[in-house]
């Protein structure tokens, strides 16, 4: 496991990108479970973000890809909209301890 950051980096209902050993991953937390996934869209295979960050849609309860506004659950990964509907981002193994995020690369 790969150590990602302190607990309190990741607030509640927001998103983090991180680059580990040369992986684009993103962290997003929602309902206090932080989730993992590597940032990169399935449509064209690349990253989501528009800016440094910022994974998630106006209402942040969806992670957006900023290229061609395809819109993926939290909790899944699953794409609902957009040009690679039905599709869905590669979820990562990870955990929060007392030292914080944790990954498997």
């Amino acid at each position: 496991m790969k150590f990602l950051c302190p607990s309190e980096t990741l607030a509640p209902n927001s998103s983090r990108g991180f680059d580990i050993d040369g992986r684009k991953l993103l962290a997003v937390r929602r309902d206090g479970i932080a989730y993992f996934y590597i940032n990169r869209c399935p449509h064209r295979g690349i990253p989501l973000e528009w800016q440094s960050n910022q994974f998630l849609d106006s209402s942040a309860s969806l992670i957006q890809c900023a290229t061609h506004g395809a819109l993926f659950l939290i909790e899944s990964g699953e794409c609902i909209a957009g040009p690679c509907a039905g599709e869905s981002l590669t979820p990562l193994l990870g955990r929060e301890d007392e030292q914080g995020l944790w990954v498997e690369l």
